[in-house]
């Protein structure tokens, strides 16, 4: 082991700094009131694992980041939180008689003294940044007691966590694990029994919360100070091999669990705000997916036009709606029909949410250049039936999707409109030639999602005359129904709602419309004549289930808008 050396001066002696930029580093560190080592990652000139390269050179031992190493609770209780504090030392491992330590300055003779004499071990340091040290003591020490009562409040957890390399468990017994990693875990498992579809963590300047995402609806479910916020947030980042030193840019990452049998995938993004890092867990469960198209929610004809399109030969069927209004649900429900094994189906998907057997799906990759309208021309030299297409976002995705459907393939797509009719324009506004569009598309499905009534707390309920005239119902008519709402129970966390119901605006594209299209004639005449020939508006679709009783009237005039 080497006698400490001043860290910019060994630095610049490798080669790794210039005098200059010791200068810069020094005068930075000195502005903002923080370390050499923070100013000199901060300013990016050396990255922290680079740092961390370096220091092991430096000082002649073992290197390690700390937050990424599960440490059991009985060797954290080792070193105190006030002493781990104190000497910037964190305990990584015990094997016999020796005690591993994190440091910054693992030749800090007179601290390593203390900790041997505190912990009656001898001591094996190894070198840390700084700022993963301090990552990993607000972790392992500082919300320990406040992250316990959480847990307790969260329920029991089950979890395992896969390696998707090895796919094995790296789970450790709960009894050994820290609070925080403890914490987690039980947020997701918690987040899992309540069929939650997303986790959000929120910081805030003095606090910060987790909410769950259940039937398309937000609930808080914590609400803590805010010194918890950066272990929680530093444990999902390991937990999906997200680097934990980069808080300035957006990161996605992904986890794989296996809870109760089950193995789960979750979609996780850092975003960067005001007072830290956002998480968003996006939870796929495979065993809550529904594929079977006649337990969506269609009207009779609305399915019956939908199902033909799908089972065309050739042609384009494009579903639209806003985010989270269950389009790619619907599309993978559609593949699952008309996957046998005569066809060749292929997918472009950013991101592929849910692998389906039997099915080719390529994940997208602008980054290097794998976009939408590349794979599209790959697919089509790998002789395929069926492409799906996860959007249509510029003029030459569409172009060539198109183009694939004159050309004898069926090709599924969605696109970002309000309504069915809309969708049409949309595609001519991207640059998409209107002859194209007429002899391309054979259907286009608008769709909304709507919450249901419990039905153990469903009970009737009186409505203002005037939400009639809102929702375009006469006021006698109106009179004459019974409606319905939840009031609230423990089986739907006292919401009144449980699970969602499509709405669906099916328009199969006729001859009459073609020639519509071709024309240039406006969506408000083309969403007429589709009216004339049958077709449910997405406000018509909500009356309908409002009067079965399947949701209110506030879901309706939230999810719809009035038809012209």
């Amino acid at each position: 082991m080497v006698v400490k050396t001043d860290i910019p001066e060994k630095l610049a002696s490798l080669g790794v700094l210039t005098h200059d930029d010791v200068a810069a580093v020094t005068k930075e560190a000195e502005s903002a009131g923080v370390s050499f080592q923070k100013a000199l990652v901060g300013l990016g000139i050396v990255s922290e694992d680079r740092l961390l390269e370096f220091l092991t050179h430096i000082y002649s031992v073992e290197a390690v980041n700390p937050v990424s190493v599960e440490v059991p609770a009985q060797i954290l209780k080792l070193i105190p939180a006030d002493i781990a504090a104190k000497y910037n030392a964190v305990p990584v491992y015990k094997h016999g008689r020796t005690l591993a330590l994190a440091m910054i300055d693992p030749t800090d003779m007179h601290a390593i003294n203390d900790l041997k004499f505190i912990t009656g071990l001898e001591i094996q340091p190894m070198v840390a940044t700084e700022s993963s040290l301090a990552a990993a003591i607000e972790m392992f020490y500082q919300a320990q007691d406040d992250l316990e009562d959480m847990v307790k409040g969260l329920g029991d957890e089950d979890l395992e966590l896969i390696d998707d390399q090895e796919d094995e468990d790296e789970g450790l017994d709960e009894a050994e694990q820290a609070p925080v990693i403890k914490f987690v875990n039980s947020m997701i498992a918690d987040a899992v029994r309540k069929l939650a579809s997303d986790i959000h963590i929120e910081p805030a300047e003095k606090f910060f919360r987790v909410r769950f995402r259940i039937d398309g609806t937000l609930h808080e479910v914590i609400k803590q100070p805010a010194k918890m916020k950066c272990a929680i947030v530093s444990r999902v980042k390991i937990m999906s091999e997200l680097d934990i030193a980069e808080k300035r840019l957006p990161q996605d990452g992904r986890i794989k669990i296996r809870l109760e049998n089950k193995t789960i995938d979750i979609r996780v993004s850092s975003l960067p705000t005001v007072y830290g890092e956002k998480i968003v867990m996006r939870i796929l469960d495979k065993g809550n997916l529904t594929l079977d198209l006649d337990r969506f929610g269609f009207q009779e004809n609305a399915l019956k036009h939908f199902i033909e399109a799908i089972e065309a030969p050739y042609g384009m069927v494009l579903v639209t709606g806003p985010t989270g209004s269950g389009k790619t649900t619907t599309l993978y429900s559609a593949l699952n029909r008309i996957n046998k094994c005569d066809v060749n189906i292929m997918t472009a998907e950013d991101p592929v949410e849910y692998n389906l057997d039997g099915i080719n799906q390529v994940q997208m990759h602008d980054s290097i250049g794998l976009t939408f309208a590349r794979c599209l021309r790959s697919f089509l030299r790998q002789d395929p039936n069926i492409i799906m297409v996860g959007e249509i976002r510029d003029s030459e995705t569409g172009s060539i999707a198109g183009k694939a459907a004159l050309t004898g393939h069926l090709v599924l797509s969605t696109v970002h409109t309000n309504d069915a009719p809309s969708t049409v324009d949309r595609l001519i506004d991207m640059g998409i030639q209107p002859f194209l569009v007429a002899a391309s598309v054979n259907l286009v499905l608008a769709q909304r999602l709507v919450r249901k009534i419990c039905g153990k707390c469903k009970g009737p309920v009186d409505v203002h005359p005037e939400a009639f005239a809102e929702l375009g119902i006469r006021e006698a008519e109106g009179k004459a129904l019974t409606f319905y709402k939840g009031r609230g129970c423990s089986a739907c966390n006292s919401t009144g709602y449980s699970g969602r119901q499509g709405l669906f605006e099916v328009m199969p594209v006729t001859p009459e419309i073609r020639s519509m299209i071709l024309e240039r004639q406006a969506s408000d005449k083309i969403k007429k004549r589709a009216v004339a020939h049958g077709m449910l508006t997405l406000r018509q679709d909500a009356l309908l289930k409002l009067k079965a009783g399947i949701t209110t009237v506030e879901e309706v005039l939230r999810e719809t808008a009035k038809d012209e």
